[in-house]
Parts: C-alpha cells; sequence; structure tokens
C-alpha cells in the first residue's frame, strides 16, 4: 500500500506545514515556561524533566519552522523573475535637476 498525498512531498502546503509547527512552537514555549517555573517553585523531579524535554522539542520545532520558512523563501524567489527586478522610472516621477 502506496500513500501518494501532495502534502507529504517536500515544497507543497508550505504555509499549513509551517503553521502546525510553529502552532506547536508556541505550545512548547509555554507548556516548557510553566515546568521551569513551577520546578523553580516547588523543586519536584519531574518538573525538571518535563521542563528539559519541553526544551529539546522547542529546538526541534524552532528547526522546522525555519526549514518551512526556507522552502517558502526559496518558492517566493523562483517566482519572481530576475529581469523584472525594478521597473524603469516614468516620466512624472524624475527628479527635476
Amino acid at each position: 500500500m502506496t500513500l501518494d498525498l501532495k502534502l507529504l512531498k517536500c515544497g507543497n502546503c508550505e504555509e499549513l506545514k509551517l503553521g502546525v509547527h510553529a502552532t506547536a512552537l508556541a505550545l512548547a514555549t509555554v507548556c516548557g515556561l510553566y515546568n521551569a517555573a513551577a520546578w523553580l517553585t516547588r523543586r519536584e523531579q519531574h518538573l525538571a524533566v518535563n521542563a528539559v524535554l519541553y526544551a529539546a522539542l522547542v529546538a526541534f520545532e524552532q528547526r522546522h519552522v525555519a526549514h518551512h520558512m526556507a522552502a517558502l523563501r526559496r518558492a517566493a524567489e523562483s517566482a519572481v523573475p530576475e529581469t523584472a527586478a525594478a521597473p524603469p522610472p516614468s516620466p512624472n516621477n524624475a527628479i527635476a535637476a
């Protein structure tokens, strides 16, 4: 059985993938900060473990967000032709010397 979904291929649906990973990054950050603050207050071992695990998840998700942002940037750069960098100035916008 093969699963050929457009979503699973690199370069497709990058905005959606970016949104999912950015949401996960925000949630992991909040959870990590909560667990770190709770550990500083109560010094319970499981809170320290949770804070470390969430810190690893934050790093993991940050790399995914950066990857999807780079893919979007590459797609935007390839969509703009190099010859259309700047239009010539019109006579109405010329500065009189």
